[in-house]
């Protein structure tokens, strides 16, 4: 089911010719030199759209730099009349709105910190009734579509029309090389949900590590993302937060310039036949794979009623750590990813045994 949002096109408000929308500019605003450098380093590359710069920090714990508030917007309103940049801010209640607005920021985003209380959210929506800016919504830190969405749909409500989202990744139990896990499924079923919606990516938060940003800023191109917000500091090595995600001025132009920018779609004639054979062979596979988890699962109905009748358990581990051990053999042969397919067998397993266990539930005469 699609979402009914009533937004604007991006590019009738944002046009920027068809490429990613770039902002940048520094974690944090942390002196006013600083913050006119780095956004004069980065108007000097010509790579970067909006200037964007933290001027309210929420930390995980007390006692470290918060953000240097109400005075940093002062700066900020210095730098975009100097660069000519639009500037973006995050905000996080209804005071750092009217601050903002009143110090003349040209977009506003809700952080995931934010996005995760629908109190907070509705705070932020009631302060924006009658205002007319761009406000992006970053996903919640945990892996909740719905909280996203319902973010989304309670600005959307508040007459903001110039809408878009930001995919900066969600907090995992499971430790792997970022800091936050793109887990790019959940952006991709938003896109799907509301294909009008802009979605931009927030590599930087997603990395933790600057290393990292080039990968992930292109797979979120390759998805079709209409943007990337890539945190740039003058001098990254001093910077009084999250230092190690942010890059130079020199180093975001050059990330931006080895971008491979693709097109969603081809006027070429002989692609788009060929593209269609293959969707069509793709459907047949699915067909088949579908009618083969159907077969399946009137095995599994059998296995359920014969348990039942033997008063034998639903769960054998046992069996199930064989079946995951045939079938990862195969997958490896095959090439296909371990995770993929480890997911894949859960999924069915869950099915079945939430299958046998209404069996188990259903008496045979009931059955019959």
């Amino acid at each position: 089911m699609k979402l009914n949002l009533n937004i604007q096109p991006l590019e009738s408000w944002f046009d920027n010719g068809g490429k990613p929308i770039i902002i940048s500019g520094p974690c944090s605003a942390e002196t006013e030199e600083q913050l006119l450098e780095t956004a004069r380093l980065v108007k000097e590359t010509g790579k970067v759209n909006i200037l964007r710069a933290g001027i309210w920090k929420p930390r995980t714990r007390p006692g470290e730099f918060e953000g240097i508030g109400v005075e940093g917007l002062v700066w900020l309103d210095k730098a975009k009349k100097e660069t000519g940049l639009p500037t973006a801010v995050e905000v996080a209640t209804a005071k750092h709105v009217e601050e903002a607005l009143a110090a003349g920021v040209d977009i506003l985003w809700i952080g995931a910190r934010s996005t995760v209380n629908p109190f907070t959210v509705q705070e932020i929506a009631d302060a924006l009734q009658g205002v007319d800016v761009p406000v992006l919504v970053k996903n919640p830190i945990n892996p909740d579509l719905s909280l996203w969405i319902g973010a989304l749909e309670r600005i959307n409500r508040a007459g903001i029309t110039k809408l878009a989202a930001i995919h900066r990744g969600f907090s995992s139990f499971e430790k792997s090389a970022y800091r936050n896990e793109p887990m790019w499924d959940l952006a991709i079923q938003l896109k799907t949900l509301a294909p009008e919606l802009p979605i931009f990516n927030d590599p930087s938060h997603i990395c933790g590590a600057r290393e990292l940003i080039p990968h992930i800023a292109q797979t979120a191109i390759d998805l079709d993302m209409q943007g990337l917000m890539i945190e740039a500091h003058r001098d990254p090595s001093v910077a009084w937060t999250d230092a190690k995600q942010q890059v130079t001025p020199a180093k975001l132009a050059e990330i931006i310039d080895n971008l491979t920018l693709r097109h969603s779609d081809s006027d070429n004639s002989e692609f788009t036949d060929k593209l269609a054979n293959l969707r069509n062979s793709i459907d047949r596979v699915d067909d088949l794979i579908l009618q083969k988890i159907g077969e399946r699962m009137a095995l599994v109905q059998k296995i359920g009623e014969y348990k039942r009748d033997n008063d034998v358990t639903i769960l054998q581990v046992n069996r199930w750590e064989e079946i995951l051990e045939k079938r990862m053999t195969l997958a490896n042969a095959l090439k296909l990813d371990k995770d993929f397919v480890e997911k894949f067998l859960e999924m069915i397993h869950n099915e079945s045994i939430r299958k046998q266990t209404e069996i188990m539930n259903t008496s045979k005469s009931e059955v019959n």
